[in-house]
């Protein structure tokens, strides 16, 4: 069984691979503050209920892959494959690791090892051009060429943070939820906020995505548009372009990766 580890600014999601299938998954808050032993017990709890697994930590996990864009967290879980997992081959994305993936950009260390891990997952799924959008903090835009090279992306406020700040900014706005309204014009302030980020972020995204497919091809079909991320639902329906949902996209990436690198530790 692979364990897989992709830690947000918000959320950790964590995902269980037998082969090439993901048999379980959890998604957790991102907490700067916790320590490895507390994650060692979060892992535990998390890991201890699933039948396939032993009732000691480690127990049933033959491989560990692992990306951080919270350099903090990333430090606190290489000493948990240390501490725990001394004896599970482990590979934690950062400068170095394998990926197949150029990275064409001015500064490729610059580039979320989350987004990576994108381009590597679309490139195997579904070939390039492709154009990847992960609804998360950030609602970040990712362009793969023909050949499967990183070549840039974009990067923007995500749905939570903008409802975030309409509520702290706004002086008579609140932070609401995030869901779909009954119609676009809203009949109450909710409503009227709630059609301001679905249908407000559905027009960023078939904008920026239409812009990137004319850079990325001449026939804008050979691009593939893949959606992924916890907030992706909210958009899917409402936009024109995008193609595929893959939920796990990442975790998908992670487990190509830790394969590509395994042998070589």
């Amino acid at each position: 069984m692979l364990l897989t580890i992709d830690v947000g600014n918000t959320h950790t999601v964590l995902g269980l691979f037998d082969g090439e299938d993901i048999v379980e998954h959890w998604r957790i808050s991102t907490d700067a503050r916790r320590t490895a032993d507390e994650l060692a017990v979060l892992l535990q709890g998390l890991m201890g209920m699933h039948p396939l697994l032993g009732e000691e930590l480690g127990d049933g996990i033959d491989g560990i892959a692992i990306c951080a864009t919270v350099p903090s967290v990333l430090h606190e879980l290489r000493e948990v494959t240390r501490r725990y997992y001394g004896d599970v081959p482990a590979v934690l994305v950062e400068p170095g690791v394998k990926t197949g993936v150029p990275i064409l950009t001015d500064n490729p260390k610059e580039v979320g090892a989350d987004r990576i891990i994108n381009a590597v997952a679309a490139v195997e799924l579904y070939g390039g051009p492709a154009v990847v959008v992960d609804f998360g903090t950030a609602t970040t835009f990712d362009a793969v060429s023909a050949r499967g090279e990183y070549v840039g992306g974009v990067i923007a406020p995500g749905i939570e943070i903008s409802v975030e700040a309409l509520g702290v900014k706004g002086a008579q706005l609140r932070k609401i939820e995030v869901a779909r309204p009954r119609s676009v014009i809203g009949k109450n302030t909710v409503e009227a906020m709630q059609s301001g980020i679905v249908y407000g972020f559905a027009g960023q995204v078939d904008g920026v995505v239409s812009r990137m497919v004319r850079e990325l091809a001449d026939d804008p079909a050979d691009v593939t548009v893949i959606a992924t991320g916890g907030l992706a639902p909210m958009v899917l329906g409402e936009s024109s372009v995008i193609d595929e949902h893959e939920p796990w996209l990442t975790l998908i990436g992670l487990r190509l990766v830790y394969e590509r690198n395994v042998s070589r530790l």
